[in-house]
């Protein structure tokens, strides 16, 4: 457990992500170094050796890329879900979503927590999405609709041609009037609740748009026996409450990797 000086939001933050279901952190998760570290290792670990594989889709790329728990379990970003969940982490997932210039697919309007349902209870997770590009309106900023948090809305399918995701929440009850669109620098993040309705816009824009997603829960939280046999949470910080089984940060998943490049995950 971090000292409570050293976690990063104040009472007013987590109050706002608690009634939002998201918060804009707009100042830098890690050092200048730290990041442009994550970012080199991205671009020429990630991208350079699964050219074949869609930039937007590369799910829990820590199951074989060891090297990214210096940022999955890094106290910079605990120290930011700490006063959300409390001292006792999970890491729940991780997901790059690049969006390369010119052809960058849309995420269609969904909650997280429709493809976690069967997997996690209760529905309590946060994700950090870092932002390794800018992240605009031009190149196709995530949107979010602000309170939107039951987390149990219908969802149809969509062209998996043409979206990041198969599945989109119907257009009745989503209110897109309410959208409201999250920009960000490099190196800042926004923070958003798995039930929020979210999505973003395809990337037409000249400029490629890439994030990092980074998610969290409470160890009070319980993955189910079916779910561990298709992925992994690692104990971040303090203990577990929930009886859970925990990957091991120094050991390659590949199997379960491949199972999700065959289209199984979010």
């Amino acid at each position: 457990m971090t000292d409570q000086c050293d976690l990063r939001l104040t009472v007013d933050q987590v109050g706002e992500y608690r009634r939002e279901g998201f918060l804009v952190y707009d100042r830098p998760v890690f050092s200048h170094e730290k990041f442009d570290d994550l970012k080199d290792h991205f671009e020429e670990e990630l991208l350079a050796l699964a050219p074949e594989v869609r930039p937007e889709s590369m799910d829990v790329p820590h199951f074989t890329d060891l090297k990214l728990f210096e940022w999955l379990l890094s106290d910079e970003v605990l120290d930011l879900v700490e006063p959300i969940i409390g001292p006792d982490i999970a890491l729940f997932s991780s997901h790059f979503i690049c969006k390369p210039k010119g052809n960058g697919r849309r995420v269609p309007w969904h909650e997280d927590s429709f493809y976690w349902r069967d997997m996690i209870a209760p529905m309590e997770v946060v994700t950090v999405w870092l932002a390794v590009d800018a992240s605009t309106r031009e190149n196709g900023a995530m949107v979010v609709i602000p309170r939107s948090l039951a987390g149990d809305s219908a969802h149809e399918p969509v062209d998996a041609n043409q979206n990041v995701l198969p599945w989109e929440i119907k257009q009745s009850p989503r209110d897109d009037s309410r959208a409201v669109t999250i920009e960000l620098q490099p190196n800042h993040a926004s923070l958003h609740d798995g039930r929020l309705m979210h999505g973003s816009p395809a990337n037409t824009s000249d400029l490629r748009r890439c994030g990092y997603t980074m998610r969290y829960m409470p160890t009070t939280v319980k993955l189910n026996d079916a779910a561990f046999s298709r992925h992994r949470i690692y104990l971040a910080r303090g203990s577990d409450h929930a009886g859970n089984q925990y990957g091991d940060p120094s050991k390659s998943y590949e199997e379960l990797a491949r199972f999700r490049r065959r289209g199984n995950g979010h």
